[in-house]
């Protein structure tokens, strides 16, 4: 009799208890709150002020830290023709960063300028190498970059879409292209620095199949440039992707470029990336709320991926700084976190963790 009746209770409560639904954990805070300060040292030599959000003069870095910016990302140029990403300079600005607790974050180029999916040209100094002298190229220097600058996170190449170092290391061969990614990742591991290898690449609908022919490669994480202007203005599809990609290949995945603008005004001679309104997503107006809420929005995006780890703003300095008359001025003006007074913007507090 006893058995029967505690059986009753545990059917009865059993039947009237109600079922509880797994509730999703999204993380208080994301790994990576980055933001890429190249044109640092070049400001700096100019002595312009800057200025936190109470109008107080104060240094962008110093800005970026209180904001609650965890990681400081810098390119690296082989031999550029002017300092401003060369070896020793941001040799000496990650030591800068790191003396200020903040985690550095190095985009290895290897050309001597700008790199993306349509330029990918190979040091001066490399041109004439065999591919297998251009190999070893490609592990010594970077090799030295790690004995040197130790950093928290490297990236091969910067938006590899159709490979790096070109011809021999283009998509069109993957095998070789490969064997580059592979020698610049084993000097990274042999430096016995606990650093993640990063691989980028700009957008995400290419970045499926690149991933294919580069099964193999070593690397940590996976970095996607988004910008709606050449990217794509749902975003809603840059978080399927991006929940797509990092599933599939298994790694953890951020987004390693963004920006928007807070105006559509200028303050150089120097034209602007963005002017329009037909290059912008509708739900955020070119204002200084609207350029808060749109990154705020990717850091949301980002939490919401099972795999996804953070986001690093590009730009974030690159105000006028040459002056408002210079004709080589700055094309990225209006999408820096520094209005046209050098004044920290709202979008700065999304760093918060």
């Amino acid at each position: 009799m006893q058995y029967r009746f505690i059986l009753c209770l545990l059917m009865v409560f059993g039947c009237t208890s109600p079922i509880e639904e797994p509730v999703p954990v999204v993380p208080e805070e994301v790994e990576i709150r980055g933001a890429d300060m190249s044109y640092y040292p070049e400001i700096k030599q100019r002595n312009v002020l800057f200025y936190n959000e109470d109008k107080e003069a104060e240094d962008m870095l110093l800005s970026l830290k209180k904001a609650g910016a965890n990681v400081i990302r810098l390119r690296l140029w082989k031999n550029p023709t002017e300092a401003t990403s060369n070896f020793e300079t941001v040799k000496a600005l990650s030591q800068q960063i790191k003396l200020m607790g903040l985690k550095t974050l190095i985009t290895v180029h290897y050309s001597d300028t700008w790199a993306d999916p349509s330029h990918q040209t190979k040091p001066e100094q490399w041109k004439n190498a065999s591919f297998s002298a251009l190999k070893d190229s490609v592990f010594a220097y970077t090799k030295m970059v790690m004995q040197e600058m130790q950093p928290n996170y490297i990236q091969i190449g910067n938006e590899i879409n159709g490979g790096f170092l070109w011809d021999e290391g283009s998509y069109r061969y993957p095998m070789q292209l490969k064997e580059l990614i592979q020698s610049a990742s084993a000097a990274i591991r042999a430096s016995q620095v606990k650093t993640k290898i990063i691989i980028h690449f700009a957008g995400y609908t290419q970045t499926d199949y690149m991933l294919d022919r580069l099964a193999g490669i070593d690397y940590d994480i996976l970095g996607i440039s988004y910008y709606p202007l050449w990217h794509g203005k749902s975003l809603e599809d840059l978080k399927a992707n991006l929940i797509s990609l990092s599933e599939k290949h298994n790694k953890p995945i951020f987004i390693a470029e963004t920006s928007y603008p807070f105006t559509l005004q200028w303050n150089d001679w120097t034209n602007n990336v963005i002017g329009g309104e037909n290059q912008l997503l509708p739900a955020y107006p070119p204002t200084a709320i609207g350029q808060a809420a749109f990154l705020q929005k990717i850091k949301e995006l980002v939490r919401e991926v099972p795999k996804g780890i953070g986001f690093c703003y590009w730009g974030t300095e690159w105000v006028s700084y040459k002056g408002n008359n210079a004709q080589n001025g700055s094309s990225w003006e209006n999408q820096s976190l520094w209005d046209f007074n050098n004044t920290a913007l709202p979008a700065i507090k999304v760093f918060a963790k």
